[in-house]
């Protein structure tokens, strides 16, 4: 296992040089080794003022959880959206609007801020709190006497299970 600096080091050069290659938008050998050195740079200034990138997970599992993630918030994101649409366009359609409070597993602050994120991105869902591993969700469309653990399930399970993947 890699330590911690290490860690975040290598996570902070990553970030710093794939945000260099999108402003570049080429991939020429000298711009290629100014971003190294830049990226290495970012990364060698904000060693140990990111505690943020704690909570990312260095594992060989780590990118493909990342990409199921994608797909999975993507794939709510479809859903959610065409049950809005499908909500507006027939408004016969009952709406039962409920604050209902979830659990999460996530221990890092990374970790529970996107999946309370994710949770708001999803049309019908809106993180309004986080205070420790609960999370206080207004949902547009609550079964009536659904318990947290339905609801954790419903609203964040698919998210969660990837997250844990690539953060503590």
């Amino acid at each position: 296992m890699l330590s911690r600096h290490l860690q975040q080091f290598a996570l902070a050069f990553i970030f710093a040089f794939v945000f260099w290659l999108l402003l570049v938008g080429s991939i020429d050998r000298n711009e290629m080794v100014a971003g190294v050195l830049v990226a290495a740079a970012a990364a060698v200034l904000t060693l140990g003022r990111a505690p943020i990138l704690n909570g990312i997970r260095l594992t060989p599992t780590a990118p493909l959880s990342f990409l199921a993630y994608l797909g999975s918030l993507l794939v709510a994101l479809l859903r959610a959206n065409l049950d809005m649409a499908r909500r507006v366009l027939s408004p016969a359609l009952p709406i039962r609007p409920a604050m209902v409070r979830i659990t999460t597993s996530l221990r890092s602050d990374l970790g529970r801020l996107v999946l309370a994120n994710s949770i708001t991105l999803t049309p019908g869902t809106l993180s309004v709190d986080i205070d420790g591993d609960t999370l206080l969700v207004h949902w547009i469309d609550c079964p009536p006497g659904t318990d947290i653990a339905a609801a954790t399930q419903t609203i964040a399970g698919d998210f969660e299970r990837h997250l844990r993947g690539f953060l503590a």
